[in-house]
């Protein structure tokens, strides 16, 4: 990336309220059939202007195309059962329902190819394009065939590369896997998590990154945020074994948030997103306190690998309160750029 500290969002960014129920996750569409899909590309166009206006260095599709970081993708695999439902708790935290894998995972056609070929053709800029990781999509269902995460995750892997390499040859830039889980399962994340994430990303040439974060700006995210105590310490964890990744980019949550900075240090020479907004609350940053966010982060990343970013998606917020936020994240990184060449 020429440009010094390139930023970019996580994840989602609101949806129009003729597309979609507003301020709102898993929000049901307004429209159907044609209708359906020229708005989805309308809305397209209007979060990459968003991101344009903002002055984001990096552009994506702001997710306007589906309705769930996760669910959308696996809607189009053969496999899963939407209609046959369980409840499980999703990442050892809430009880939600959801489909079933019956048989053998596969993909018959591609997921997000098109939309991608579609962003692409209307910017010269970056692309960067988010995939559910396989450890979240297992983790947002009920298996039913497999009855191992470790085998399942490991089919979902190879689907993933198969989307990640059209996604590549379509022209998209980076290839981010978002991977909450990983603030979860530590266990399961050393020993098989990674391994089966760069299965996801074997064979592409384009940079790949890992989004771990504390989850949306939801309730039953920050219900549990608030039992973590004074340090949230989660990420050390993880942090030696994706050192070691071939993964380029590792995306954290860092603003408002309880993350000791000085963890950062385990990941050293890996470039990092680091989380500069806050997206669980409507409080829109000031530039001043992007700026030392990304200060903090300086001490232990080199500027040259610093990614300046959001702490996660933000459907859940207001146009309005996201479009303030990007330009807050902008202005931010402005003054460190300053800073820095001075």
């Amino acid at each position: 990336m020429a440009i010094l500290l390139p930023t970019s969002t996580a994840g989602s960014l609101p949806k129009p309220s003729w597309l979609a129920e507003p301020e709102k996750l898993w929000s049901a569409w307004k429209l159907t059939g044609q209708e359906l899909l020229d708005a989805k590309q309308d809305a397209l166009r209007l979060s990459l202007h968003e991101q344009q206006q903002a002055e984001i260095d990096i552009v994506s599709d702001g997710e306007q195309t589906r309705q769930h970081f996760v669910t959308t993708f696996i809607e189009h695999l053969e496999g899963v059962d939407f209609e046959k439902r369980e409840t499980v708790k999703i990442r050892d935290r809430y009880d939600a329902s959801v489909p079933s894998v019956v048989g053998a995972v596969s993909r018959q056609k591609p997921v997000f190819v098109e939309d991608a070929k579609f962003l692409r053709s209307l910017t010269d800029q970056p692309i960067k394009w988010a995939l559910p990781g396989p450890m979240t999509m297992i983790d947002t269902l009920y298996d039913a065939h497999y009855k191992s995460r470790e085998k399942l995750a490991w089919e979902f892997a190879k689907i993933l590369n198969q989307e990640a390499r059209e996604l590549e040859a379509a022209g998209v830039d980076i290839i981010q896997f978002d991977e909450p889980a990983f603030n979860v399962f530590f266990d399961e994340v050393n020993d098989w998590g990674v391994a089966t994430l760069e299965r996801a990303l074997e064979g592409l040439k384009c940079e790949t990154a890992v989004h771990i974060c504390y989850g949306y700006g939801i309730k039953a995210n920050t219900d549990w945020k608030k039992t973590l105590g004074s340090e949230w310490r989660q990420y050390e964890a993880v942090f030696p074994k994706l050192q070691q990744s071939n993964l380029d980019i590792i995306s954290l949550e860092c603003h408002n948030s309880r993350v000791p900075m000085d963890l950062l240090e385990l990941i050293r020479g890996k470039k990092v997103m680091v989380g500069a907004i806050d997206v669980a609350t409507n409080t829109i940053e000031t530039a001043d306190e992007v700026a030392d966010t990304l200060r903090k982060a300086l001490q232990f990343v080199d500027a040259d690998k610093l990614y300046p970013s959001t702490n996660c998606g933000m459907a859940p917020l207001s146009r309005q309160v996201a479009r303030g936020k990007l330009q807050a994240l902008a202005a931010g990184t402005k003054i460190i750029r300053q800073e820095l060449s001075s």
